[in-house]
């Protein structure tokens, strides 16, 4: 037993509005600026910028997955802070609301508007995308 806990890391996830997460984890994977990321203990000091997509917390033979959207990460070698702009249980998730923001955003990228913010539509169709993939859609 106490080779099996030398696996394991701190894991905080943290929101403006509240700690979203604070447990331990034996692997942590997300997406970052720089593309997919998976992190053991004992990972290389790294901090890196958060992009929506979904987060997935191993614990042994648990998964939980969120959706997390923006930010940044600590990587440490026994602990990794996510300071994320949103976090979601599947659970938390309105799948109306968040198929509707796909639809807006597509709608936006598809348009004419030459004052549409594209960069802007392109975050918020990846938001609702992770959305309705974390929440099983």
């Amino acid at each position: 037993m106490a080779e099996d806990s030398k696996k394991y890391f701190r894991l905080q996830i943290m929101t403006p509005e509240r700690i979203f997460f604070d447990g331990q984890a034996d692997f942590v994977e997300m997406t970052t600026s720089e593309g997919e990321i998976g992190i053991y203990r004992n990972h290389v000091p790294t901090t890196c910028i958060l992009m929506p997509g979904p987060l997935r917390i191993y614990d042994g033979d648990q998964e939980k997955t969120a959706a997390v959207h923006a930010g940044f990460v600590e990587i440490l070698q026994d602990s990794v802070r996510v300071l994320a702009e949103i976090a979601e249980w599947p659970e938390e998730i309105d799948l109306n609301r968040a198929e509707e923001a796909r639809i807006r955003a597509e709608r936006r990228l598809k348009g004419d508007d030459p004052d549409a913010n594209l960069a802007r539509a392109e975050i918020a169709l990846r938001r609702a995308l992770t959305r309705l993939e974390v929440a099983g859609k």
